[in-house]
This record gives structure tokens, C-alpha cells and sequence, in this order.
């Protein structure tokens, strides 16, 4: 009896072992070599976020919201915690990893989970930046995002945040056009506010290798100045960047959209979206078209000769559409960025890297054993510190087409 009491102890205490260090276990590698292909899945439950708040010089607050995507998400159903580490290459250890338990939720509400813990970056450590996990214990997927708190890439981070109307952080990457943000520091501030109303047109495609236009100047208009702890509306179709020094390049970007967004607003709208699977001349009858509905409804019968099949495939087309909106969005709408364009033709990716200074994204080939990367290059940028550029090469051109026909013959399915 007592032998047997003695092993269920032993049993009970290596099940707990195993329950606490697996996703410990899994985790000791290096940032550069985890794999972080759920922040991009259709399919992902959460979306796990890291937004800095620079306290001091080497002091940041880490807002650390969790959306909740699938339906009543349970607490007990994931394991959460984080770590600061050098550079993109150090090793991540079990002693490395903070877990954040239950206790340490700052709030939970229908959407969100949110956690929030101070740091400090030792004075003599160059680099810096937080990595954020979340593990399924149901299925053990692991859900990651990592940001910068130290780098190249960032000058600073603002000093500031941007909250919704229940105190959780400003998570998404746009706001609809007159909706409001509450803006909250550790003291009193005053807040600046720029309005940029500049559209962009979208990418070239990933083999045409010459440089996309840039507009020599870039409109700014002054939109006024404005307290933390107040209700602050943004009132037109563009983007904001807030500061609060002027004399300083760190700030937030707020974009803003109409209602309709990630989702598309018009026939106009709808049509130039179209411009990654048609060809130029269909695009410009398209555009050009005095009824765009019966336009669009004549080239979608035209590609698919069906019309089940028609309805499918722009239900498809638009849904990715949407999913680029939603993860890629910054001062372009996220299906004019490069990687929302790759996303939208190719699918979302089955392998996500991150460096230093790119990020690589990994397809299985379509009917091949092999496989086929695009390399996005990180670009310092004022407005955010996650823009990326694609690495453009004609290599891309069988692979690229290949997926084009596909998508008009009505077969391209994620």
C-alpha cells in the first residue's frame, strides 16, 4: 500500500513536472528559429500583442492585450508568459521564460485578455526586445509575437498609450473614421496630432524589380493639439501620427478607414482590388466600366463560365482581402502593402521567420515537394517600426503566374 501511495505521489509530481516545462521545453531555441506562422493563420483562436510604453530610457511598460477570436475563450485552456532577450539570436532558456498566471491578469473582458508588467534593460545591453507567448494547451499550438523594445529600428517608443473605451489598449492596426480613443500617460500631457490624407496605390508584383513610385513631398496638416483622459475623435479618411514632443520623430500612427473596413465599402473599391489577378486591359474596362456592377458581375462570369462558381471564388478573393486588412495595415490599407499582396495571391504562409533585419515567409509548392520563400526586408520608418519591403526578383514570375491562373480558374482554396 504504502509502495503504491509512494508511486502515485512520484506519477502525480512528473505529470506536473511535464505539465509546466513542456512549453518551457519547446521554447528553449532562439527567436530567429521560431517558427511564428499562427500570427498570420485563418484560423488562429487568439492574437496575442505586444505594445511598449517607454516609462524612461531603459524603462518600458509591456501592454500584453490577447483578442479573443474564437467564441467563449477559457483562460484555463492556455499558457501564457514572456521574456526579454539581446538579439534575435540568443537563446531563450526555461529560466529565461515569466509566466503570467491568472493572478496577474490586469483585466479580462469579452474580447480581451490583458496583461501588463514593467521592465527595465540593463544600461550596458545594446539590443532589447520582449517575446510574447501563448501556448493551446488543447492542441498545443503556440501562438507567438515579439517586438522590439531596443533596436535599430526604433527610435523611441512613445510615451504614451492609446486605449479603448474598457481600458484595453489600442490592439488593431486602423480605427473607423469618427469613432474616439482615450490616450493615457503616468503624468499630465499635452498631445500633438498630424493628419496625413495621402492615398497609396498598390505594389508592383514580386518580380518587377524596378522601385515603385515615392511622392517627393508628403501633405501634412497640423490637427491640433489635445489632453490625455479625454475621448479624442479622428475625423477623416487617412492617417494620424500623435506625439508629444514635436521635436522628437517618436509617436503613434492611428489609420483611419470607412465602416465597411477590413470588408470593402463599393463596386470602386471592389475593382481596383482586383488588380493582382487581372490583366491590365480587363483592369482599365473595369475601371472604366459606367455600370461597375454589371462589369464586375460580367468578368467574374467570364473567368469561371459558372456562376456557383463565381460566387466562391470572390467570396474567397475578398476574404483574403480582409485578412490582409487585418494583419498588415499601417499607413497603407493592408491589402496595398507587399505583404498583404502576397498574402492575398498566395495564401497565408506555412513557415514565419524573423531577423534582424527580414522577415521570410515559406510556401509549400503547389503539386511539388519543394518550396519557394519571399524575403521582406525591415525599413526604418517614423510611423511604425514594422515596415516591411518586399525582395523583389524575377524568379518569382512561374510561381506568381502559376497561382494567378488558379485563382481565375476558380481552384485556389487556403
Amino acid at each position: 500500500m504504502m509502495i503504491k501511495i509512494k508511486t502515485g505521489k512520484i506519477l502525480l509530481a512528473f505529470a506536473l513536472f511535464i505539465l509546466l516545462v513542456t512549453p518551457l521545453t519547446q521554447a528553449q531555441t532562439s527567436l530567429k528559429n521560431i517558427n511564428q506562422n499562427l500570427r498570420y493563420s485563418r484560423y488562429s483562436r487568439i492574437a496575442p500583442k505586444i505594445i511598449p510604453i517607454q516609462l524612461e530610457n531603459r524603462k518600458f511598460k509591456l501592454q500584453m492585450p490577447v483578442e479573443k477570436i474564437e467564441d467563449e475563450a477559457n483562460f484555463e485552456d492556455y499558457q501564457f508568459s514572456y521574456a526579454i532577450v539581446k538579439s534575435f539570436t540568443d537563446k531563450i532558456d526555461q529560466e529565461d521564460l515569466i509566466p503570467l498566471s491568472k493572478a496577474k491578469l490586469k483585466q479580462e473582458t469579452e474580447r480581451h485578455f490583458y496583461f501588463e508588467e514593467t521592465v527595465n534593460v540593463p544600461k550596458d545591453q545594446e539590443e532589447a526586445y520582449v517575446v510574447f507567448w501563448a501556448k493551446d494547451k488543447r492542441q498545443d499550438d503556440e501562438y507567438v509575437y515579439h517586438e522590439d523594445l531596443i533596436s535599430p529600428y526604433v527610435i523611441n517608443h512613445p510615451n504614451f498609450g492609446a486605449y479603448y473605451n474598457n481600458s484595453i489598449p489600442f490592439d488593431q492596426t486602423f480605427i473607423h473614421k469618427e469613432e474616439a480613443l482615450i490616450f493615457k500617460s503616468e503624468g499630465p500631457m499635452d498631445l500633438f496630432s498630424f493628419y496625413y490624407p495621402r492615398e497609396f496605390a498598390p505594389p508592383y508584383p514580386p518580380m518587377e524589380t524596378r522601385e515603385s513610385p515615392v511622392p517627393k513631398e508628403i501633405q501634412v496638416q497640423y490637427a491640433g493639439q489635445f489632453l490625455i483622459n479625454t475621448p479624442k475623435p479622428f475625423d477623416e479618411n487617412g492617417y494620424y501620427f500623435i506625439q508629444s514632443d514635436t521635436t522628437s520623430q517618436s509617436g503613434l500612427l492611428i489609420k483611419t478607414v470607412d465602416e465597411a473596413f477590413p470588408g470593402v465599402s463599393n463596386y470602386g473599391e471592389m475593382i481596383d482590388m482586383l488588380v493582382y489577378i487581372s490583366t491590365r486591359s480587363e483592369h482599365e474596362a473595369l475601371r472604366e466600366a459606367a455600370d461597375k456592377k454589371k462589369a464586375l458581375d460580367k468578368y467574374w462570369l467570364e473567368l469561371t463560365h459558372d456562376a456557383d462558381k463565381a460566387k466562391e471564388i470572390i467570396k474567397e478573393y475578398f476574404r483574403q482581402i480582409e485578412f490582409a486588412n487585418l494583419l498588415f495595415t499601417d499607413f497603407k490599407e493592408g491589402w496595398k502593402t507587399d505583404r498583404g499582396m502576397i498574402y492575398i495571391i498566395m495564401g497565408p504562409p506555412n513557415d514565419v521567420f524573423f531577423e534582424k533585419g527580414k522577415e521570410i515567409w515559406i510556401y509549400n509548392r503547389i503539386g511539388s515537394n519543394s518550396k519557394i520563400s519571399f524575403t521582406f526586408a525591415r525599413v526604418k520608418n517614423i510611423f511604425t517600426p514594422n515596415y516591411y519591403k518586399l525582395n523583389r526578383s524575377r524568379s518569382y514570375q512561374p510561381e506568381w503566374f502559376r497561382n494567378i491562373k488558379l485563382w481565375r480558374s476558380g481552384k485556389m482554396a487556403f
